[in-house]
């Protein structure tokens, strides 16, 4: 792997290439320092209700099921990544441009809903144009950034060309076969309860199976932000996918319950400059879908 100065060389190399380029993590400063900019489309995540009485000048609601299919509880799998041709639609409906600079953030601590939009905006091949507001509007307004109740009328739909979706995205076959596999780390992503089987996910009548992903390493969600919802420093991040026993080369293969709280690991593990997978389906396909697929209980050592 390249080393991480490499990788900050290159990235900084490329943004001054790129116009439309976003930092990949947004301090409150670059945001007021481009928040006239024409070209930038600011993303609120939480409750709507929370939206409408607080929000950066100009942002935009966006909510599950705007940027996800099966979002209902009656769906078999929930918050899945749309198709090509309908997440094109779903962007563009945001007022997503190709030449948009997209910045994400979340307004009170949805911050792995947030990261999943960020995922999204991966997928869709625009990730070199969005970042994610560290610590969300809470830090913005300690920067002493302003907030409004005006909520501005819906946007033009954007003038987005049609997607190729990348390949961030894997299924249950290639978990199994990632499993132990040089160079691969399977990342569950899950608080440790639901990783050692104290309590099994699911709804009511339809609960998962207790354990793991046999093989799976375990690095809860909420531990690669602090208690402000920043993320974490580089060395901190690092040492905590050391005591996962993630490998600075391996690919990381996320998941957790139904693929939202995995994407905040992702974003961590991005920084530290490994490739990541979304198992989207989680753990939710994985118990659901493949009984046969191995689950344990038993911390992978």
């Amino acid at each position: 792997m390249r080393s991480l100065v490499a990788c900050v060389v290159l990235a900084a190399s490329c943004a001054g290439r790129d116009p439309a380029a976003v930092p990949r993590l947004v301090s409150p400063a670059w945001l007021a320092d481009h928040l006239d900019d024409p070209a930038l489309v600011l993303l609120h995540v939480g409750e709507e209700a929370g939206y409408r009485s607080a929000h950066l000048r100009g942002a935009r609601f966006v909510a599950p099921a705007d940027i996800a299919v099966g979002t209902d509880h009656a769906s078999p799998l929930h918050l899945e990544l749309p198709a090509a041709d309908d997440l094109r639609k779903r962007l563009a409906n945001l007022g997503i441009s190709n030449d948009s600079r997209i910045v994400v953030y979340f307004g009170k601590d949805w911050v792995s809903p947030s990261t999943r939009v960020l995922l999204t905006l991966d997928a869709a091949g625009l990730g070199a144009h969005a970042g994610l507001l560290d610590g969300g509007m809470p830090a913005w307004q300690g920067h002493g950034g302003a907030v409004t109740d005006v909520v501005p009328p819906p946007p033009r739909p954007g003038a987005l060309a049609p997607l190729a979706l990348r390949p961030v995205i894997v299924d249950a076959n290639t978990v199994l076969a990632s499993l132990g596999k040089p160079g691969f780390a399977v990342v569950d992503a899950r608080t440790h309860d639901f990783y050692d089987g104290t309590h099994a996910g699911g709804m009511p009548g339809h609960q998962q199976r207790a354990g793991h992903i046999a093989g799976a390493r375990s690095l809860p969600f909420d531990s690669v932000f602090d208690d402000a919802n920043r993320l974490r420093s580089l060395p901190e991040l690092a040492a905590l996918f050391a005591r996962a026993g993630i490998r600075p080369d391996d690919t990381v293969i996320g998941y957790c319950h139904v693929g939202q709280q995995a994407t905040a690991m992702l974003f961590a593990a991005s920084r530290l400059g490994h490739r990541v997978l979304l198992y989207d389906g989680s753990f939710e396909d994985w118990s659901k879908n493949h009984p046969g697929y191995p689950v344990a209980t038993e911390a992978t050592r």
